[in-house]
């Protein structure tokens, strides 16, 4: 059984900051993709960022320069730094990882953040 815990989500106002963790536990060989996803009202899913165990990241074009995403593979954690905060930015994110051998992903719970104007 594989867990993805998030926490950090929260209210803040335009042009604040906030820092999303999510910790993965459980029957894990190794994580392959780490990445933070987020779904708005009425919108579809879409990637934020995401990080290999590399250490290569990508970005959506919409965060570039304001998010930055990291990891710490000793502690299965993925890391998602959100400044300049905007309310556009206002979503549900969503943790995923992608897990040896199998390559198969899983979802956190998904953590609320609001970005007031």
């Amino acid at each position: 059984q594989v867990q993805l815990v998030e926490s950090g989500g929260g209210l803040v106002q335009a042009g604040g900051s906030l820092r999303l963790s999510c910790a993965v536990s459980g029957s894990i060989f190794s994580i392959l993709i780490m990445g933070w996803y987020r779904q708005a009202p009425g919108k579809q899913r879409e990637l934020v960022a995401r990080i290999t165990s590399g250490g290569s990241k990508d970005y959506a074009d919409s965060v570039k320069g304001r998010f930055t995403i990291s990891r710490d593979n000793a502690k299965n954690t993925v890391y998602l730094q959100m400044n300049s905060l905007k309310p556009e930015d206002t979503a549900v994110y969503y943790c995923n990882s992608n897990l040896a051998p199998t390559g198969l992903g899983y979802w956190g719970q998904g953590t609320q953040v609001t970005v007031s104007s």
